[in-house]
């Protein structure tokens, strides 16, 4: 968390940040624009966002768009606004809000690094025994198969979301169609849900893209539980035991 706290410190950083958060998505050249510094003074403040993994990039064509990983700070807010009183919780917990309340409504990205190995992180990500303990109680209920059909159920069997596997290749990547009924407003939106494991040293960099570009109501309902999810994986496979979803 010091790489965090480290780059949040500078004002120009925090600034790039609320760009992002009111329009994710931003190339370098978008993110230079009406700012009184060099083109290469924004690269590195961005290569320093990055390296403490508040923002994410994604490569599109010959361009590189930036992203805003709010799981940091849920895990900044989980960490210490349940220890430390006013002002410090109070300004950590407006932070966690507002980028919970703004963000782009065609792709949410999150990326964590956990200490933990490929395959552990498969397993957690698609067996019923670890997603119940951090995915609010959910099970996956599929044979992982590309072309199958992907269903999430309560322990009573409940639907609480389906859709189609459009590829799975363990324990790399797997990818989903989404489609909420645990709200029937939302059961006519399809969205799309990956995840990607890529192994780094003796950790996983997971990054979990939620593409919700015909699906505003279902962007609404899960950017700000996404972030304590995967907080929760996190901690689930470092610790052995999962946060509190409360």
């Amino acid at each position: 968390m010091d790489a965090v706290f480290k780059a949040l410190a500078d004002p120009f950083r925090r600034k790039l940040l609320d760009r992002l958060n009111r329009r994710d998505g931003q190339t370098l050249g978008q993110m230079c624009e009406r700012v009184e510094m060099t083109r290469f003074g924004v690269m590195k403040h961005l290569r320093v966002l990055e390296g403490a993994g508040l923002i994410v990039t994604q490569r599109v064509g010959r361009e590189k768009q930036h992203y805003l990983n709010r799981v940091p700070i849920r895990r900044i807010h989980d960490r210490w606004v349940s220890h430390y009183t006013e002002p410090m919780a109070a300004a950590l917990s407006r932070l966690k809000t507002t980028l919970e309340d703004s963000m782009s409504n065609t792709k949410l990205v999150y990326e964590v690094v956990i200490r933990t190995t490929p395959e552990k992180l498969w397993r957690a990500l698609t067996e019923p025994e670890f997603t119940r303990q951090y995915f609010h109680g959910t099970e996956i209920r599929s044979r992982l198969k590309k072309g199958g059909p992907f269903l999430s159920t309560t322990v009573d069997g409940k639907k609480m979301v389906d859709g189609d596997i459009l590829e799975c290749d363990p324990p790399h990547k797997l990818v989903h169609t989404w489609r909420v009924h645990w709200d029937p407003a939302l059961s006519h939106e399809l969205s799309t849900v990956s995840y990607l494991i890529e192994p780094k040293g003796e950790n996983c960099k997971l990054t979990v893209i939620h593409e919700v570009d015909n699906a505003p109501l279902t962007a609404a309902q899960v950017k700000g539980g996404w972030p304590a999810i995967i907080s929760s994986l996190k901690t689930l496979l470092e610790t052995g035991k999962p946060l509190s979803m409360a």
